[in-house]
């Protein structure tokens, strides 16, 4: 089985009412556990171009070429801007995997995208299409281009402080030292 070493973890920065700048992304790039790079790119708030975003943030890097797999912490970005998995791993040529903590309560997912999100029930589709939580260790994931067996291992070698891969572990400290001018919560 695949050892995958060269990862880029991507969260995005808090925002909302009273905040200057609009939603991010960042990702931290690794090499087992050696952080090699940070990048960042916007986002819409809501909007439909997160899958977008992320494919071309990491193929105008200088880290494309290296990065292995790609993880997200969560399907949505800048509020419920979600991310096409099955898109972005066939554009990117190399698995997505997204990883959260718990299972996500998704009746309320649902109910909130169709009730107050433009384009709501194009997004719960992508949801739908990215297929169930599964569980994973101490996490839940949902993934494209990658066995269950494979994203075991994954996070398995990728976690070494509580259950967030460190990328992500990482990319959720920065981004919220970056909007909040330092980091805070759980990560």
């Amino acid at each position: 089985m695949k050892r995958y070493s060269n990862l880029i973890g991507i969260d995005d920065t808090p925002f909302g009412r009273g905040r200057r700048l609009g939603p991010r992304l960042v990702g931290v790039v690794t090499a087992k556990h050696r952080v090699d790079g940070v990048l960042s790119a916007p986002v819409r708030r809501d909007g439909a171009n997160a899958a977008r975003c992320i494919a071309e943030m990491i193929r105008e890097s200088t880290f494309d070429e290296h990065i292995q797999a790609v993880l997200l912490q969560g399907i949505t970005v800048g509020g419920f801007n979600v991310v096409d998995i099955g898109w972005l791993a066939e554009r990117l040529g190399r698995p997505v995997v997204v990883v959260a903590r718990r299972k996500p309560r998704l009746g309320a997912i649902r109910r909130a995208l169709e009730t107050k999100v433009t384009g709501g029930a194009t997004k719960w589709k992508l949801i739908e299409r990215a297929g169930p939580m599964e569980a994973c260790g101490d996490v839940f994931v949902q993934r494209a281009g990658i066995t269950l067996a494979a994203t075991e291992r994954l996070i398995r070698d990728s976690t070494t402080h509580g259950s967030l891969p460190e990328p992500l572990r990482l990319a959720h400290l920065i981004a919220g030292g970056m909007t909040d001018g330092h980091s805070r919560g759980r990560a």
